[in-house]
């Protein structure tokens, strides 16, 4: 797991590199929008699709890593950021929408609070049974910052997937059917969001005992770049509140 210097094989980072807290993008380019919001921030690594950065909100040491696309990828992030002390985990990216409350055009996007597996990383971790929720502390830092920013994110669940074009190209794959059915009851069960990522950052969160949530904007969004734009001001603000709580109760 580690290379001779220290630093894990993955994302090159070691112990003392990172913040306790962390913005989880999928695109490493997005990265180097999200450090632009923290202060004296300071490029640590960039290894394959694993991009890091490390500066500081209201002068607690902050990092932000991508972890590329699916939760394979984002699982070995995490394992070896939450190596090098990190704990608390905030997903900022895009999601599409599924249930009718997420259709409306108001909605910038959601704000995580569990994730449905429809993924298989985490089955190599726990049995299904084993919920991917997201850490209510965080959930409630996340809401209460949109709320205060005055940004209409909704709450709820997400559909954590690893095939992005089998709903691009759905008519054309051999199991077209049993998909069309399966998304029909996830509309039904009033799942909000499907991204690609959420319930790896879940589940592992949980086992390892850290805290995570996730804030996606719409990727169909008329302005998708104030969209996420809108995504990374609420993480921030969301970070800096945990900030305070955590001082509060070390």
């Amino acid at each position: 797991m580690f290379e001779k210097d220290g630093r894990f094989y993955h994302i090159h980072c070691k112990k003392g590199d990172v913040g306790r807290y962390v913005l989880l993008p999928g695109d490493p380019f997005r990265t180097d929008i999200i450090a632009g919001y923290l202060d004296d921030a300071r490029l640590v690594a960039h290894n394959r699709e694993h991009k890091t950065w490390t500066g500081t909100l209201d002068g607690v040491r902050v990092s932000v890593t991508s972890t590329g696309m699916g939760c394979p990828s984002t699982a070995i992030a995490l394992e070896e950021l939450i190596a090098c002390g990190a704990d608390t985990f905030i997903r900022v990216g895009t999601a599409g929408r599924i249930s009718a409350q997420a259709q409306d055009s108001t909605l910038i996007g959601a704000i995580n609070t569990a994730a449905v597996r429809d993924e298989g990383t985490t089955r190599q971790y726990v049995p299904i049974e084993y919920p991917a929720v997201a850490d209510r502390h965080v959930v409630d830092a996340l809401a209460r910052a949109a709320k205060a920013l005055k940004l209409n994110f909704a709450e709820g669940i997400t559909q954590s997937k690893d095939s992005f074009y089998s709903q691009v190209f759905t008519e054309t794959i051999p199991i077209s059917q049993e998909w069309k059915m399966h998304q029909d009851a996830l509309i039904r069960a009033n799942v909000l969001t499907s991204e690609m990522e959420a319930a790896a950052i879940f589940v592992i969160s949980s086992i390892r005992k850290c805290r995570a949530s996730g804030i996606m904007a719409f990727s169909d969004a008329a302005d998708q770049p104030k969209a996420v734009d809108c995504a990374i001001r609420v993480a921030c603000e969301a970070i800096k509140l945990l900030i305070a709580q955590d001082k509060k109760t070390a």
